[in-house]
């Protein structure tokens, strides 16, 4: 489980205590249809390898989310990306992120292993998917620091019985060359309207430092299934170019029945 205290108008930071998990197994497949404004421009699709891995000598989840453009769009321009990560079982902690994007003429291979004892964090690149990881840089991290595919995962073990609308809590993160500590405000309860039914979730807002990309700092919402589950159902977000978001369309293999109403 993961043990966090909230009070009203708080915030705490989101820590695994004990090892524990009730919202996900192996195996589990979800998949997203993607958006912009109105139009269907893509899928995602998020996997739980089915086997255990070992790395540093813990036992870990390899869990991977894939994005690729509809074939309508893809003539202008193809995205077929891949975001990886190995986490730690006992304790969600990433070990090691890696990411394969494939973006028009963009290409990037990296490797980002991490090690929590001495707070740092290697990156590691290479030139063609033949070639061998090279040491990029290596950059000092904060406590409990996780990658994306980590951040995700850690909403999925909130005890949203403690929470109350208003209250927030901390992740601290690590993406390409910068650490951060990610704030994330509780808004309450909300029915999103999919393609599956009518699902109660819980509604999240990161709070985003100032970027080129996205339109404020509230411009992230999350829903996340009012379930023992607690999948992202649905990501919408508000770019200054437009709107973006991804919903959800399919599942497989769920550790817990979908709270549906139809």
């Amino acid at each position: 489980m993961i043990c966090v205290q909230f009070h009203a108008n708080s915030q705490a930071e989101l820590v695994v205590k004990a090892p524990g998990n009730e919202s996900f197994s192996p195996g589990e497949e979800l998949y997203y249809k993607a958006s912009f404004g109105f139009f269907n421009v893509g899928k995602s699709v998020t996997r739980v390898d089915r086997s255990y891995h070992k790395l540093n000598n813990k036992i870990c989840y390899k869990i991977d989310a894939y994005g690729e453009t509809s074939d309508w769009i893809s003539w202008i321009t193809k995205v077929d990306d891949n975001w990886g990560a190995y986490l730690d079982t006992a304790t969600v902690s990433t070990q090691v992120s890696y990411r394969r994007l494939r973006e028009g003429r963009y290409r990037l291979d990296e490797l980002t292993r991490f090690d929590h004892q001495q707070k740092k964090a290697e990156v590691s690149v290479r030139e063609n998917p033949a070639a061998a990881y090279k040491v990029k840089k290596s950059f000092s991290i904060p406590t409990r620091a996780t990658d994306l595919i980590g951040g995700f995962i850690h909403l999925r073990f909130i005890d949203f019985s403690k929470i109350r609308p208003g209250d927030s809590l901390s992740i601290a993160g690590f993406l390409e060359d910068k650490a951060y500590q990610l704030r994330i405000l509780y808004k309450g309860k909300a029915l999103v309207n999919t393609k599956l039914g009518n699902i109660p979730c819980h509604v999240l807002i990161p709070k985003m430092p100032d970027n080129k990309l996205f339109d404020g700092e509230n411009s992230i919402t999350v829903w996340i299934s009012d379930d023992l589950n607690r999948i992202p159902v649905k990501i919408q977000a508000k770019m200054f170019i437009g709107s973006t978001g991804i919903e959800l369309e399919g599942f497989r293999r769920l550790k817990n029945p979908l709270k549906i109403l139809h």
